[in-house]
């Protein structure tokens, strides 16, 4: 009787967090002057659904290394972030292409004449007066501090940088020295000792990531590479209002007859899955919010795919509880065994999907990412809720005598009287 009260209690608990999460990212609250938002608010969309303009830009020089093409890449982005907009997006494409999208605009030649510039790098003092300039820098290397551990920029000057540095160091030995890009200041190290080497490094105690960004926009200030929009797209405001409202009834639609379906073929086991359905829905929507996914046309169809996955290891699960209440299982024997049973081919189907989201995600560009990214979240997910909560739900429903006949799995009869522990 104590066992039941506290399984009636989770079964209870449980449901209740799912019904509040999927209220809180559906709708949102305000709590004490603290706004919980919405999903449609938080969620960035692309520029199918919003419309704006895409720009691929390429690299105009024969032969790109892969430090090249990153650096043109941190300096384009830089560029563009200083357009004003939020969410703008900045990925390489191939070997020298980088395409940026930016919503929510639609003067193309403005933001063409703005990437298309070469770098202004410069390094100034407190007094703001100019030291070095990109053409005094050889290269910047994102590498290890052999002293004190961590990361840092490694600096090589030529000749006349090293002599402007020296001067530059012994002068300021205790205060910063800024670097700036196209005017805006990218960083401010203090300059611990003097420096006459020609050789220098910048302790950012940043991750590896971050001092390779740092390098890459110093490198794009100082190795300014040309280039050349070869493609220009924009996207009417017009469309993503009409695309964004019919994807989500579509969604709404689909999502409701799946719901119906689960319901009509496994009842109160098909109910359980719901639960576990929207679940689902909610957690994938919370990843898309943290990692800053952004949504587009084929992101959503994406998603919706998931959807069907995550089903689909329910009802494999389901077929196979069904098969063993026919052969006269016990209903707490059938659902043990049906879970087992479908365990390999819930696994095997997921991650072949996965794999295939996997080489679109590499081979693939554009959109084509985006629909890979979403659709490798949802499996993962989908597996958690599919292999764990549903099962727990059903469990726990079984447990507590909510679901005790066969008539709650969709079973009218069975294979004679026995019933097997």
């Amino acid at each position: 009787m104590k066992r039941k009260s506290k399984s009636s209690a989770l079964f209870i608990f449980i449901i209740a967090v799912i019904g509040f999460l999927a209220f809180a990212g559906f709708k949102g609250f305000v709590l004490g002057g603290w706004e919980f938002k919405s999903f449609d608010k938080v969620i960035n969309r692309g520029l199918d659904l919003q419309g704006g303009v895409s720009v691929l830009m390429e690299i105009q020089q024969d032969k790109v290394t892969r430090e090249e093409l990153d650096s043109t890449k941190e300096h384009l982005s830089l560029r563009a972030n200083k357009l004003g907009v939020a969410e703008t997006i900045v990925t390489t494409e191939g070997e020298k292409r980088v395409r940026i999208d930016v919503p929510g605009m639609t003067n193309s030649k403005e933001i063409v004449d703005s990437l298309k510039q070469s770098g202004n790098l410069a390094f100034k003092g407190p007094n703001g007066e100019e030291i070095l300039t990109g053409k005094d820098i050889k290269k910047a290397t994102a590498q290890m501090n052999q002293q004190g551990g961590g990361y840092e920029v490694g600096l090589q000057l030529n000749d006349e940088g090293t002599q402007k540095f020296a001067e530059a160091t012994g002068k300021y030995v205790g205060q910063k020295i800024s670097i700036y890009l196209d005017d805006e200041m990218i960083s401010d190290p203090v300059v611990n000792t003097q420096i006459t080497g020609g050789v220098a490094s910048i302790e950012t105690h940043g991750t590896l990531e971050e001092n390779k960004k740092l390098a890459g926009m110093i490198n794009s200030g100082a190795l300014p590479l040309p280039v050349k929009a070869v493609s220009v797209t924009n996207v009417g405001a017009e469309l993503g209002v009409t695309a964004f409202p019919n994807s989500v009834k579509a969604g709404i639609i689909g999502v409701g007859l799946v719901f119906f379906f689960m319901l009509f073929n496994y009842r109160l086991q098909g109910l359980m899955a719901n639960i576990a359905l929207t679940l689902y829905i909610v957690l994938t929507l919370l990843v898309f919010v943290e990692v800053g996914v952004t949504l587009t046309l084929p992101g959503i169809a994406a998603f919706l795919l998931t959807i069907g996955v995550a089903v689909d290891a329910n009802i494999l699960t389901f077929e196979r509880t069904k098969e063993e209440l026919k052969k006269g299982y016990t209903i707490k024997a059938a659902v043990k065994k049906g879970s087992e049973n479908a365990l390999s081919s819930i696994v095997d189907s997921n991650v072949t999907t996965l794999l295939a989201s996997l080489i679109l995600y590499f081979i693939g560009s554009g959109p084509v990412k985006g629909f890979a990214i979403t659709l490798m979240i949802g499996i993962i997910i989908s597996l958690f809720t599919g292999l764990f909560v549903t099962k727990v739900l059903v469990s726990l429903g079984v447990e507590i005598g909510f679901i005790n006949k066969l008539s709650h799995f969709g079973v009218s009869k069975i294979k004679g009287d026995e019933k097997h522990a």
